[in-house]
């Protein structure tokens, strides 16, 4: 019962589960090697950590509209800069994406098994979260269709998707634009698009071409900066307009503008992040697929993690931390109703071939 004598939170702000980040520490205390947040292994472009050493303004606020950044993101994407927002890292955009479009009592829309921000997102204005069963473990355009009530305000969907790695081809992500009403957004979290080949471009086409679609994309990812915050999202100029507006005035840091701008510049970093994930994922998922037998699979991924399946979820606790025996920190997800798998993200040659070896003598013993 709260105390009507201090200040109370909003209800809906208590019914807020808080994000847990992925542990980088065992049970016991030990330091552990992150595979749990989706981190690039190769760190980020040199051309980017210089940048960010020799920005020496600490005592200046930074450019409140990153403007060199915007440019450079519309040279590369083809988009118009005005219709591009920055923010800290791409959190801070779907949740402003939330508070701008949706409110108490409203529904915002999402797959089974998605990013863990969105229905904090939604219940932090207020709004109720609402989840369309998934398909094989990804999203599931007819059911989400079929989910959509007059209440409904925002469609969050991942592409490919947190935490399972599944990804929508681009006839699918236009068949749900197509089905929703027009005053419904469509919030495409396009994190991991550059491990796509196509890097994700027909979303941000279709970004380009509709009144009701939001891109969102993060330097968190592929491009290695995780610790700078940095984040992008482009879309129709009132929707843009609408972000700009309760944005943070200074959300990006200087050091982080100008760590994104040369990571910008190196685009053989981004390809070689890019093709490294690639090969080191196959080689993992091909050694998993020989514990099929014991029970363990892997669900396909587009992304730089793999969600891997195992018979229950007492076993995958013990890989788990076997793995954490190992020396290595994996992301475990009953809150998110996969209690029964374990992500990983994938991490250079030597680090999967210990956590691959640290699965198969958890599971044949």
């Amino acid at each position: 019962m709260t105390n009507p004598s201090v200040p109370t939170p909003k209800p809906y702000i208590l019914d807020i589960a808080p994000y847990v980040p992925g542990v980088a520490k065992a049970a016991d205390g030990r330091a552990l090697t992150k595979l749990s947040a989706n981190e690039n292994p190769l760190g980020c472009s040199e051309a980017a950590l210089a940048a960010m050493m020799q920005s020496r303004e600490a005592a200046r606020y930074p450019d409140p509209d990153s403007v060199a950044l915007r440019n450079a993101l519309g040279e590369l994407h083809g988009i118009d800069p005005a219709r591009i927002v920055c923010g800290t890292g791409s959190d801070e955009l779907l949740n402003l994406a939330a508070q701008a479009f949706a409110g108490v009592g409203d529904e915002v829309l999402m797959p089974q098994f998605s990013f863990a921000v969105y229905p904090i997102a939604a219940r932090r204005v207020g709004a109720v979260p609402v989840e369309a069963k998934a398909k094989d473990f990804g999203a599931d355009v007819d059911a989400l269709l079929a989910a959509v009530t007059p209440a409904t305000r925002i469609v969050f969907i991942a592409n490919p998707n947190n935490p399972t790695g599944t990804w929508l081809p681009h006839s699918e992500i236009q068949r749900l634009h197509a089905g929703l009403p027009g005053d419904v957004l469509l919030v495409l979290d396009q994190a991991y698009a550059e491990y796509l080949d196509d890097e994700g471009a027909p979303g941000l086409a279709l970004a380009g071409e509709a009144e009701n679609v939001l891109v969102t994309r993060t330097f968190s990812k592929i491009y290695g900066l995780a610790s700078a915050r940095v984040g992008w999202a482009t879309g129709a100029p009132p929707l843009v307009d609408a972000l700009n507006r309760i944005r943070g005035p200074f959300n990006v840091t200087g050091a982080a503008q100008a760590g994104a701008l040369a990571a910008l510049g190196d685009q053989d970093f981004v390809r070689r992040s890019r093709e490294a994930n690639a090969r080191v994922r196959a080689d993992f998922d091909a050694r998993l697929e020989g514990l099929g037998n014991r029970g363990v699979s892997v669900v396909p991924s587009e992304a730089n993690f793999v969600l891997v399946r195992f018979a229950d979820q007492p076993t995958a606790e013990r890989v788990r931390d076997a793995i954490a025996d190992a020396g290595y920190a994996v992301r475990h997800l009953p809150g998110q109703g996969l209690g029964e798998a374990l992500r990983i993200t994938i991490g250079n040659d030597e680090d999967m071939a210990v956590v691959g070896d640290a699965i198969e003598r958890a599971i044949t013993g």
